[in-house]
């Protein structure tokens, strides 16, 4: 096990990288220049085997190791940014007006980059690591193309590992949990359809923003007096439009909003449930509803022996104390789902510190946390490659 010191030689050069892809952040497949670097990177750490253009900007790199024969990991970092105007007031502050790193893929990317420099180097391990560097994260299920596009096959890998730092968390400390760590992620639309008039003489119409405001108020008992509490569901109601006058009653209302579950029944049970209310509600007042529903994100399930490895070797790393094996799952997504959907594997959060939420535009990688996200990624590909 190489303790965390040694990788704080990498530290400067890995900030180096993480400010440079934080002052130039670029959008879902359109990751062109983040991807051009990354493999220019790769290639001057010696590794021969680079594949770009997967899933339109994803790169994959094989290093294999000189202890023999064995399997293939995946170890995989996101590289894409947010549609977010960056007011961090560093002095990296993004370069291009309404896009930034507001979710650390800056930071995921460069740790990722200071491991493969080290294992290239090093390849203490028998098999081979493949570094996934994945676009399209935040809005266009790059991970679910990836797969699709049949990376697991083609480059043999039979486990994969993630990584996400997570402000709040200490420097230095990790948080991992069996099951469930990230949830699954719906989308819903239901347009309520009245009959207008005017709004002086409501009792001639079926007013759809009244209707609309009950079908609100009713989803919310899906949660309250619906769900078991000690279950987690999340049903948030983010779009309400309806009329472009004060005194007409409109013929219709439209409702958008997400659903976040931690478990497939509930997300089942979601499903179903909110359009049951959204008509029986519509129904009691004569208005009728047309309802959507969009399965988005997966669940992010870690598997049980891959998340013993992982706390073993963050253990290892950073001390027994400094990580929790039983850390509370977020209600956030991560389409890392889909790369746990197709091989065994685990995802880890990485302690970020006192810093901005995620997705917040004061938010800035820390990066006191890289030597550890470099670290952490060198001894789980050695420990799970060791002859």
């Amino acid at each position: 096990m190489v303790g965390v010191d040694r990788f704080k030689e990498i530290e400067i050069e890995a900030m180096t990288w993480r400010r440079y892809l934080h002052e130039n952040p670029e959008l879902d497949y359109r990751v062109n220049d983040t991807a051009a670097f990354v493999a220019e990177k790769l290639a001057s750490f010696g590794i021969n085997h680079i594949e770009c253009g997967i899933a339109e900007t994803g790169v994959v790199a094989l290093i294999q190791g000189q202890l023999g024969d064995g399997p293939t990991i995946g170890l995989r970092a996101d590289m894409d940014a947010l549609p977010i105007l960056e007011a961090s007031g560093k002095p990296w502050t993004s370069k291009r007006s309404g896009q930034m790193h507001a979710c650390g893929h800056d930071g995921h990317t460069a740790m990722l980059l200071g491991a493969a420099k080290y294992l290239a180097a090093t390849r203490n391990f028998k098999g081979s690591v493949a570094l996934i560097f994945q676009p399209a994260e935040e809005d266009g299920r790059g991970g679910q193309r990836m797969v699709q596009e049949g990376i697991m096959d083609r480059f043999g890998i039979s486990q994969v590992f993630g990584m996400h730092n997570w402000p709040g968390m200490e420097v230095g400390t990790f948080g991992i949990c069996e099951g469930s760590i990230f949830a699954a992620l719906d989308e819903f639309d239901i347009v309520v359809k009245g009959r207008g008039g005017h709004a002086a003489a409501p009792h001639l119409t079926i007013d759809p923003v009244v209707v609309a405001a009950q079908i609100i108020l009713g989803l919310q008992t899906l949660v309250s007096r619906n769900t078991d509490p000690t279950e987690s569901l999340v049903i948030s109601v983010t779009k309400l439009n309806a009329g472009q006058a004060y005194n007409i009653i409109p013929e219709r209302a439209e409702i958008a909003g997400t659903v976040r579950t931690l478990s497939p029944i509930l997300r089942d049970f979601a499903e179903k449930q909110i359009e049951a209310c959204a008509e029986n509600i519509a129904r009691a007042s004569g208005a009728k509803v047309e309802f959507q529903h969009r399965r988005l994100e997966p669940l992010t399930v870690n598997h049980p022996d891959q998340t013993r490895r992982a706390t073993e070797v963050a253990r290892a790393l950073v001390g027994h104390s400094s990580v929790n094996p039983k850390v509370k799952p977020s209600l956030g997504s991560e389409d890392f789902a889909y790369m746990l959907e197709a091989r065994p594997g685990a995802c880890i959060l990485l302690g970020n510190g006192s810093t901005a939420a995620l997705h917040n535009p004061t938010y800035d990688f820390n990066d006191e946390a890289l030597p550890y996200g470099i670290g952490y990624w060198v001894n789980l590909a050695e420990a799970a490659l060791a002859p």
